[in-house]
């Protein structure tokens, strides 16, 4: 785990997951100090990433939603050489682990549909060794609960939070930080 990640999560436990230029624009002027981009292709991805370092802000770049990435590794040392990326988000086990071992930070994202994905998770982070998970939908208290007894790894929750009750619902159940695309959690 890289705890200079960390504490900057616990620093800014609002992180600002932007899909769009526009929401870019509005998220840079807000207090969130790491930003989900969710958006862009191999064309523009450098551009977008260094808007958000030109702010100040943490930039991690979600693999899987930036058009032209393969599922391959060598698109995660296509944004370590290209990009000022702070790190990388994804679903992929094989990415988190190489950005891992090419210094970045890494967020490896999981979806809560059922028993099964939730026992998944263990083995997946034994793999990749991610510095933290997110873990989507966000709004489950008992779940974000229980997740952070039983993995020492740092938890985010995101999806469907929408105002300040959501984001201290999550934080109260153990969540470090909350991921939101909805901007008016990025000025609380």
């Amino acid at each position: 785990m890289n705890q200079a990640f960390v504490d900057a999560i616990e620093a800014s436990p609002v992180i600002g997951a932007v899909k769009s230029e526009e929401g870019l624009k509005r998220c840079l002027t807000s207090e969130v100090g790491v930003i989900f981009i969710l958006f862009g292709d191999i064309c523009n991805i450098g551009d977008i990433v260094r808007q958000v370092k030109d702010s100040g802000k943490l930039a991690m770049v979600h693999m899987d939603l930036i058009a032209g990435l393969s599922t391959r590794e060598i698109s995660v040392d296509f944004i370590k050489k290209y990009t000022a990326a702070d790190g990388i988000i994804s679903t992929k086990p094989t990415l988190i682990k190489h950005a891992g071992e090419l210094g970045l930070y890494t967020v490896q994202r999981f979806f809560m549909l059922d028993s099964l994905a939730f026992e998944n998770i263990t083995r997946q982070i034994g793999a990749a060794h991610p510095d933290v998970i997110e873990v989507l939908p966000g709004l489950m208290p008992k779940i974000i609960r229980r997740l952070t007894k039983l993995c020492t790894i740092p938890v985010i929750a995101g999806g469907l939070i929408g105002d300040r009750e959501d984001v201290m619902a999550m934080l109260d159940a153990g969540a470090m930080a909350i991921s939101s695309t909805n901007e008016s959690t990025w000025f609380l």
